[in-house]
């Protein structure tokens, strides 16, 4: 027997939908973070959890069937379980389907890894009449058996005397013989049939000998896994999904950033007048800093509300068949089913639809579907094309703007298609192969301790790089660099962002857009897509155009865009809306790239966008002219 010791690391392993990170929720609660991997993309979520005196790191693995690593995640989690440095495994057991559960297991205990077992989903396995025996399990293995809840928290006290007790006993499973450190896992195929006849074995000793009856998720799988009835349900998942990405987050955005925007920014200025700062030193702390915070609280609700629907739909078993009804689509994209969801949220807006990518199961098809998220056209977007498609296409505006969205779909298409034979060729599609777990009502404390820890995530990672940006930005609009003026009090033609948009212009004459209003708006919109229009507004000294001024805008707008084109105001325009879906993503999209994936696939992924979106409004308007 050991020494008692005051700190330990578990790892938390299992299939795919088995219950283990809903577990690691509920006994982590806040305490938690999430990190990736060394040296990869790959997320992990680690929590503390206080067991018997003990502060145990729990590690909650990404899921896996198997030890043979076919991808990165699963590499991660062979790694993991391989590697030097971790006192227990607990896996997680999934009592409706234990021979399955079983083979991980005792690939782990190959491994040489200290073994608890939690069983879990055993209300749907009793249902089913195949609820196996706890007591009779625990002693087929020869190491703890604890049946836990991790919706309800239920067993997870009788889960914590278990490790407690497993950190000083290390108990090991038995009829598996741990093979030697330095033998790679890879060659386990030689060794399947000694661990399919140990299964066999413990299944006969601990399942009960009954009918396997019909279930509720069986009979409702009959309609929702027919194409005539599932297609036409999809959809109505998809657009609830995004109605609350849009209608429903977009007045609590509006709130948050209001909050900001009138007693925060009240405060701030009342605070720095009273200290007598100086004039430039209150315009950065209100357009700089307050501004920075407002735009990061205005995407809270977004998120929260993004994640809280991925978390449901995953925990309640229906995006597992999601994939299934969407999987024939995106196989042309070189992807599964799964992601059908975040680019169909990108529509609404890339930053949710990012973190949508989680649901997808490997590395590299999140990565794929992450870079191709940005070409999603969102809302902030329309609010662009509106103004351009009125200025230039009056009579055909409608239209216009809609083949915009069937441009975005084709470009995501062709996008994935490029990166997927270049950068990602390791991204292969492969067949669907997924288990559809039982039907289940998520928990409302679960889901909210989960949500709660992504989007804190979100907000320390990315919403310091909105911050840094904005502080940037205004930075660039206060410094004079001609005319004389006050540090800033600066008109915008004359400051250094004026100078910035004026030295870009010249790169625009291939597009027909050689001037620097538009130049202006197009750097403002990497900070955020919907202030294009106000930029524009801005640089022509015009109030918002939601104040009523929009057609003198757009009046301005066109003679602007008729003079840099040569007369070929229309191919222009055009060039300029197909410039706008294509060019770099919003700050915010960026950040969360950034969070998601480093900084090294950001850059080539926004190097890549900008240069097709720079080649393809120049043949746009170069064409365009001609005809």
């Amino acid at each position: 027997m050991s020494a008692a010791v005051d700190t330990a690391t578990v790892l938390l392993v299992g299939n795919p939908n088995v219950g283990k990170s809903t577990l690691f929720n509920h006994v982590t609660g806040a305490r938690q973070r999430v990190v990736n991997a060394p040296g990869t993309t790959v997320a992990l979520t680690e929590g503390t959890w206080r067991v018997d005196g003990v502060d145990v790191t729990l590690v909650d693995l990404p899921g896996t069937y198997s030890l043979i690593a076919r991808s990165p995640d699963e590499q991660v989690a062979a790694d993991a379980v391989t590697q030097p440095g971790q006192d227990l495994a607990v896996v997680a057991l999934d009592a409706t389907a234990l021979s399955r559960s079983l083979y991980l297991l005792g690939q782990v205990a190959r491994a040489g890894r200290p073994i608890v077992a939690s069983l879990t989903m055993t209300d749907l396995a009793r249902a089913r009449g195949l609820g196996p025996d706890t007591a009779a399990l625990a002693a087929a293995l020869g190491v703890p058996v604890v049946e836990v809840d991790g919706r309800t928290g239920a067993g997870t006290r009788a889960l914590a005397d278990a490790i407690a007790a497993a950190l000083r006993t290390h108990p090991r499973v038995a009829g598996i013989v741990p093979r030697a450190a330095d033998h790679e896992l890879g060659d386990e195929l030689t060794h399947a049939q000694e661990l399919f006849d140990w299964i066999e074995g413990i299944a006969d000793a601990a399942l009960p000998v009954a009918e396997v009856r019909e279930s509720w998720s069986d009979r409702v799988d009959k309609v929702l896994l027919n194409p005539w009835a599932g297609i036409p349900a999809f959809l109505a998942v998809i657009w609830a999904v995004f109605q609350l990405t849009t209608a429903v987050a977009a007045p609590l955005m509006d709130g948050a950033a209001a909050l900001v925007d009138g007693p925060v920014t009240t405060a701030t200025t009342w605070l720095l007048s009273a200290l007598h700062a100086p004039a430039w030193l209150e315009s950065f702390a209100v357009g700089g800093i307050v501004a920075g915070v407002g735009a990061v609280a205005s995407f809270i609700p977004l998120m929260a509300i993004m994640f809280a629907s991925v978390t449901v739909l995953e925990s309640s078993g229906y995006l597992a068949r999601v994939a299934v009804v969407a999987d024939r689509a995106m196989r042309a994209a070189g992807l599964d089913g799964r992601a059908m969801l975040p680019l169909i949220v990108g529509f609404g807006c890339n930053v949710p639809a990012l973190s949508a990518t989680a649901v997808l199961p490997h590395a590299r098809q999140r990565l794929l579907t992450g870079l191709m998220v940005p070409l999603t056209s969102c809302t902030a977007r329309l609010t662009v094309y509106l103004l351009l498609a009125e200025t230039f296409f009056p009579r055909h505006a409608g239209t216009v703007v809609f083949a915009m969205y069937v441009v975005s779909i084709a470009l995501v298409v062709l996008f994935g298609l490029a990166a997927r034979r270049t950068v990602l060729r390791d991204a292969r599609p492969e067949p669907l192969i997924i288990v559809l777990p039982d039907y289940q009502r998520p928990h409302l404390r679960t889901l909210g301790l989960g949500v709660w820890a992504r989007t804190v995530s979100f907000v320390r990672k990315a919403g310091s790089v909105i911050m840094v940006a904005i502080a940037v930005l205004w930075v660039l609009q206060a410094i004079p660099v001609r005319g004389g003026h006050d540090l800033a009090d600066v008109p915008i033609e004359d400051s250094a962002y004026g100078a910035t948009a004026m030295a870009v212009a010249p790169v625009l004459a291939p597009l027909g857009l050689d001037d620097w209003h538009i130049a202006a708006s197009l750097v403002s919109g990497v900070a955020a897509k919907e202030v294009t229009v106000g930029a524009l507004a801005q640089s022509y000294a015009l109030e918002d155009p939601g104040t009523g001024s929009a057609p003198a805008l757009e009046d301005q707008v066109r003679a602007t865009v008729e003079a840099s084109s040569g007369g070929e105001a229309g191919a222009a325009g055009l060039a300029f809306m197909v410039f706008v879906l294509a060019y770099l993503p919003c700050m915010a999209t960026l950040a969360e790239q950034r969070r998601l994936y480093g900084w090294r696939w950001t850059a080539g992924a926004a190097a890549a966008q900008l240069t097709m979106a720079y080649v393809l409004a120049t043949a746009v308007f170069q064409v365009g002219r001609l005809v």
